[in-house]
């Protein structure tokens, strides 16, 4: 048996030992080098949101896929805590460093033979490594910073994430996401133009935070106001348009009171159309939301600004940077709005959108700008690595419907358009359909009049979600008049059929017609 060897090499011939020990330093101070340059690049990535590249081609080397990071960030930027991500980025690529010195120690200083048995050693603990970090994060895995959070989707409503949601707290420039809701409701409706001007008054000019420096008399026009709005948080701007809207600023946050009640913001009052502090002024992170959601799913031109990351006014005499850092450093980012101070602390409406599927992840009350946006960052990643906006289609033509007593025989059945569903992502794969359908159905029958159902499984043949089968057209009742026709069309059409049948058979059997006077 040959006695195990040392990491470094037993006395060769002095030429090859030579050569043996200048290929060793060579990998040790490679991998030196190597492991610097890593952590420079993804802190460099890390500013860009990005950094997560630098480990994938190691981690899918190792497995063969692609690990799902956005879930294991989730489950880890809010653990390393104040340092946020740099702690988990440094042992993530300090490890990557040590395998990589490590397995060029062992190609050079090893025998073929036994550099290819230490590498099988090696990769188990590889690929533990790896799968460890593809376990995807639960909701009640979720450890945020803020006191009040909550992550909604857009096209459903349906509510992925809640902590403390409906205590009510105040929103600071978050509120003007409902400032924007009724100017961009206005647009739609024809009552306003983006190219309407404004004139600046004195109490819009006298807003102080964070504003566009506005002078009492100056004119712009709605659509700068509105980027004012959006990128940097105008409180100006945001009064101006108020004031344009309603007269005052006090007859425009009366509506957005209006406004708020209509779309069930039971924990909301507003007292300003900007967020400056003011006693009263409070809503909560499911409100939030809530107006999240309607401006972004009715009036989706707004996108045009929230993801603006630098832009002007004033023929680019005033400078523009979106206070939102997630609109450049988050891939998919499509807005919404921040607000902070002192009393609020930092707050955040985020949105963001991946295959398909948009979300709105609220935080309230966050202790650091950072941290509001960490906190922001993990909901979204957790929501887009564990759910899934499946639309459904019908896998083959839907069957009509007969009508009994209609002007019609038959209805056609059409399904919702509300057609997508949210599912975990481990149940949004194999489904099956089944189509249920009445025999028939009495007139009258309306357009948009539930039929049946559409009923939904997924591979295990659990129940899913039950879709409705709605009729696709109108289809009156019979009156006596076009009854009492039909039953005469009816019976000329019988008395017809007779008559040609009768001739048929009296023409093969004389005797027929005659015994019956034919």
């Amino acid at each position: 048996s040959r006695p195990a060897q040392s990491l470094f090499p037993t006395p060769f011939p002095s030429a090859l030992l030579r050569r043996k020990m200048l290929l060793l330093r060579k990998s040790i101070c490679t991998g030196a080098i190597h492991l610097p340059l890593c952590f420079l690049m993804s802190y460099r990535f890390q500013k860009r949101e990005t950094h997560h590249t630098v480990c994938l081609p190691f981690l899918e080397q190792g497995t063969g896929v692609e690990p799902a990071l956005t879930a294991w960030e989730a489950a880890v930027i809010p653990i390393y805590q104040p340092c946020e991500q740099m702690e988990y980025i440094i042992f993530f690529v300090s490890f990557q460093g040590e395998i990589f010195m490590l397995s060029l120690i062992l190609s050079y200083s090893l025998p073929n033979e036994e550099r290819s048995s230490a590498m099988k050693r090696m990769f188990p603990m590889i690929l533990l490594f790896a799968l460890l970090l593809c376990v995807p994060v639960r909701a009640d895995e979720l450890t945020l910073d803020a006191p009040s959070a909550l992550l909604m989707e857009k096209q459903t409503g349906t509510v992925l994430f809640a902590k403390d949601e409906h205590t009510p707290r105040e929103p600071a420039s978050v509120t003007k996401v409902m400032t924007l809701l009724l100017t961009m409701e206005a647009i739609d409706s024809g009552a306003l133009s983006y190219d309407d001007t404004v004139t600046g008054s004195a109490h819009a000019a006298s807003m102080g935070g964070s504003q566009i420096w506005l002078k009492e008399g100056e004119q712009m026009h709605v659509e700068d106001l509105i980027k004012a709005v959006c990128v940097v948080s105008g409180n100006d701007a945001a009064v101006a348009l108020g004031e344009h809207l309603a007269g005052s600023e006090e007859a425009f946050v009366a509506r957005m009171n209006e406004r708020a009640k209509e779309l069930g913001m039971n924990d909301t009052h507003f007292v300003n159309c900007t967020g400056l502090p003011a006693e009263g002024h409070v809503t909560s992170a499911y409100d939030i939301a809530l107006m999240s959601r309607e401006l972004i799913w009715h009036h989706p031109d707004i996108r045009r600004f929230t993801t603006i990351w630098m832009d002007s006014l004033r023929g680019g005499a005033s400078m523009l940077v979106n206070t939102n850092k997630l609109v450049r450093f988050y891939p998919g980012a499509t807005g919404l709005k921040t607000g902070s101070t002192d009393s609020a602390k930092y707050c955040i409406s985020a949105t963001a959108e991946k295959d398909g599927m948009e979300l709105i992840a609220v935080i309230l009350g966050g202790s650091t700008s950072d941290k509001r946006f960490t906190d922001a960052k993990a909901l979204l990643n957790y929501g887009f690595a564990a759910y899934s906006l499946v639309t459904v289609t019908p896998e083959s033509p839907l069957p009509a419907v007969p009508v009994t007593l209609g002007t019609q025989k038959t209805v056609q059945s059409v399904l919702t358009s509300e057609n997508a569903l949210l599912l975990e992502k481990s149940r949004a794969n194999g489904l099956t359909q089944a189509v249920s359908l009445p025999e028939s159905i009495d007139a009258p029958v309306e357009e948009g009049e539930p039929l049946g159902t559409l009923d939904i499984f997924d591979a295990n043949g659990t129940p899913v979600a039950s879709l409705p089968l709605l009729a696709g057209e109108s289809i009156p009742r019979l009156t006596w008049s076009e009854l009492f026709c039909r039953l005469l069309k009816l019976a000329y059409c019988g008395a017809k059929t007779l008559s040609v049948f009768h001739k048929k058979r009296s023409d093969i059997f004389p005797f027929y017609a005659h015994a019956y006077n034919f």
